[in-house]
């Protein structure tokens, strides 16, 4: 039985292009935002909408995919385990949270002229991490 359980399901609209960088290693990896929308009424009955931005990160072959077919405003199901780093920002020692993908399946209609020829994505795609705080992107 395992100890834990990390697991992050998402379904949003990327907030930028994705970005595709190399570790000092040499190891590919794809960098984006996500947003993801709820919307609850407030005590006064009113509506309010609330909108919460998600780093993501999809490394080597997954990367590769999520830069060729994702762009600006693409929805998207994202699927990955939460993972914290560390750095120091002016002298402060900061942490943050990123989501590493280890699938996604895009959900926007296909235009009419869109060839039918883009890969299914919606498979298992082991994450890729680094064991060495060397390589790590952040």
């Amino acid at each position: 039985m395992a100890n834990g359980l990390n697991k992050v399901m998402l379904i949003g609209n990327l907030g930028k292009d994705p970005e595709t960088k190399f570790t000092e290693k040499g190891s590919s990896y794809c960098r984006f935002s996500l947003a993801t929308n709820e919307s609850y009424k407030n005590d006064k009955g009113e509506k309010v909408e609330r909108t919460e931005w998600h780093d993501i990160v999809a490394w080597k072959k997954l990367g590769e995919l999520c830069q060729t077919y994702l762009k600006k405003g693409s929805k998207i199901y994202a699927e990955g385990k939460l993972q914290s780093y560390s750095y120091e920002k002016e002298g402060v020692k900061k942490k943050s949270w990123s989501v590493v993908l280890n699938d996604f399946a895009m959900l926007d209609s296909k235009p009419k002229d869109q060839s039918a020829n883009i890969p299914d994505t919606n498979t298992n795609h082991p994450a890729e991490t680094n064991s060495g705080d060397d390589d790590l992107p952040f």
